[in-house]
């Protein structure tokens, strides 16, 4: 999926949602443990119940790697869902990869060519040469990590250097001569809140994926004002506040409820812009 049909799929939505699948076994609806993959079937209902008010889905990898191959399956089960019966979805691997060589090869085959996902999550830490392999896929996306939604994002990313450039402004500045904003995203957390006017002044027109919206806290409403562009320019991601909405039999129902009120926030702010 190009910059241009996930940009047509959000008007075509009015939605700029991205639906983060954090499954954590022990946190899913108790009737669903007895079923032969519960988290296959939790992330089934979930995406059933959602996928026309969103335009995005975010595994966060962690949470099927702490269950080994159960988990992994669960996983790649997901994705050919996704893929079968909702082909409009982009699809993001939460893996937050990266390092030299072959390794961060054999992390974009694996991710690009035996799942076929349309984008994954890499930290910058290591530089050019551990990002580079996967931009080796022309029609895949990178989400390199810029300026991130936890308290700890302040420890580094904020430091400024003898020029008084702060590390996630280096970090944007450079990535950007490595790929163009047709295959190039950045994560930029909803709780940054007035500091997505400074992305802006360095990253105009790439696409931001923002977490931390609902649980952690992060406003919508000053994440569009500060950080929408001409074509939305942001996939909004929300994970717990929507699949945990209900641990009971109603938790699907509970789940499209939470994203309505979300996909229905957002329609005013696309609105607001002048992009509807």
């Amino acid at each position: 999926m190009n910059k241009k049909q996930l940009f047509e799929n959000i008007k075509r939505k009015k939605s700029f949602l991205c639906v983060g699948l954090d499954t954590d076994i022990k946190k899913i609806p108790e009737h669903l443990k007895s079923a032969d993959d519960p988290i296959f079937a939790f992330n089934q209902a979930i995406i059933d119940a959602t996928a026309d008010l969103c335009v995005a889905y975010k595994p966060n990898l962690a949470f099927y790697e702490s269950l080994g191959v159960m988990g992994w399956t669960a996983f790649e089960k997901t994705v050919s869902y996704l893929r079968e019966n909702y082909p409009d979805q982009f699809i993001i691997a939460d893996a937050k990869r990266g390092d030299i060589g072959n390794t961060s090869e054999l992390y974009a085959r694996s991710f690009f060519c035996h799942l076929d996902l349309d984008a994954v999550t890499v930290a910058p830490y290591m530089g050019e040469d551990s990002v580079k392999p996967f931009l080796g896929y022309p029609d895949k996306w990178v989400i390199l990590l810029g300026l991130t939604s936890n308290k700890g994002s302040h420890d580094f990313q904020l430091t400024t250097d003898a020029n008084g450039e702060r590390l996630f402004e280096k970090v944007m500045r450079v990535a950007q001569t490595w790929a163009t904003d047709e295959q190039l995203m950045f994560v930029v957390g909803a709780t940054q809140g007035k500091l997505f006017e400074d992305v802006r002044r360095i990253a105009p027109n790439n696409f931001l994926l923002v977490p931390g919206v609902g649980a952690q806290g992060g406003s919508l409403e000053e994440v569009a004002t500060y950080g929408m562009n001409s074509e939305c320019g942001l996939l909004v991601n929300s994970s717990r506040k929507i699949i945990y909405a209900a641990a009971d039999e109603t938790f699907a129902q509970a789940a499209r409820e939470e994203a309505l009120k979300v996909q229905y926030e957002m329609e005013h702010l696309l609105h607001k812009k002048g992009l509807l």
